[in-house]
């Protein structure tokens, strides 16, 4: 049986449209409905019943797109969500976008489907282009974690490059010249910002960073074991290493202590985002705090407001800024 997302794509237009088709929902030109529904005849396609029953009616529920529902951050994200939904007594329906362009498709055409009136979404992989058409087919549709200028006031995010060149200062005050860097090798902005943040300190500081002494990996603390593997096979020279993560840092310092390294009295560890694990790795670690579930509770709000027609004036932006929080794992030297 043909899907949503396939009537969708034989037609040229987004899945919010059939979904008004199938729904006799306004905003659909004459002529794009007859083509989208000559091409749901000739697939044969057949909505669910249940959520065609919710489709006709608004739902009292706030949609949330998240990537990942077993990772601490988004965690935290879904929680920040569920908070103030329940503050305000409305459910929450969460939907795993995973990191790819056709996971968040479909993540955000299922809660389409629910006719959710508020959304928070997680998108990395989907285009600007799109997310702008969404917001534009969604009054309630908040981004989170990324920024698209044309809906500056829709989105709800952190800045990125800041935070890289906070770590590295920070780990410059502490007279650390011989810095590695261990990032996600995941098709995203993020790791790109917090590089360019890190170069932009050490620019600054006139200290330079060796391309030997960048690894990438999977963000968690696999991809943080490996990645000082990698460094210390190519025989890079650091005393310092900043983590694109919590959990990439937490692997890095067990493979630093399994192969006899002091940590911090001779290699210190930075990681980023401050979840739990930070507090409980020994040492304890300093990090760069990411308030995400108070970046996902005002994102809530505003996806509340927004679906009820109340709106910020164009030129908002909702720009939060990572600190530190100083624990065991960084010497000064």
């Amino acid at each position: 049986m043909a899907t949503m997302k396939e009537i969708a794509d034989a037609a040229g237009v987004s899945q919010a449209t059939v979904s008004r088709v199938l729904n006799d929902g306004p905003k659909v030109g004459r002529a794009t409905r007859e083509r989208v529904k000559s091409i749901i005849k000739e697939l044969n396609y057949r909505p669910n019943a249940n959520a065609r029953a919710l489709a006709n009616s608004r739902s009292d529920a706030v949609g949330v797109v998240i990537a990942d529902l077993y990772e601490p951050f988004f965690a935290a994200l879904a929680h920040g969500v569920e908070t103030v939904a329940r503050k305000h007594d409305t459910q929450i329906l969460i939907s795993g976008g995973s990191i790819g362009l056709e996971h968040e498709q479909k993540a955000i055409g299922t809660l389409l489907s629910h006719r959710c009136d508020a959304m928070v979404v997680h998108s990395k992989s989907l285009p600007d282009g799109q997310l702008i058409e969404l917001a534009r087919e969604v009054p309630g549709m908040v981004l989170i974690n990324r920024f698209i200028p044309e809906i500056a006031s829709r989105c709800v995010w952190l800045d990125n490059q800041a935070g890289g060149r906070l770590m590295a200062e920070y780990m410059i005050r502490q007279g650390h010249t011989k810095l590695a860097v261990i990032s996600s090798d995941f098709p995203i902005d993020d790791p790109l910002h917090r590089i360019a943040g890190i170069q932009e300190a050490l620019a600054a500081a006139n200290i330079d960073l060796p391309e030997v002494n960048i690894e990438y990996g999977p963000p968690n603390q696999e991809g943080g074991e490996a990645a000082v593997q990698n460094l210390m096979s190519k025989g890079a020279d650091f005393t310092a290493v900043l983590a694109y993560n919590d959990a990439m840092a937490a692997g890095a310092m067990a493979m630093l202590l399994d192969h006899g390294f002091d940590v911090p009295r001779e290699v210190s560890v930075i990681g980023y985002d401050d979840i739990l694990l930070a507090k409980y790795c020994r040492p304890k670690l300093t990090t760069l705090r990411y308030p995400i579930e108070m970046m996902a509770s005002k994102a809530t709000e505003l996806a509340l407001q927004y679906a009820q027609g109340i709106l910020p004036s164009e030129d908002t932006t909702y720009k939060y800024q990572p600190t530190i929080v100083k624990r065991d794992s960084v010497r000064k030297i």
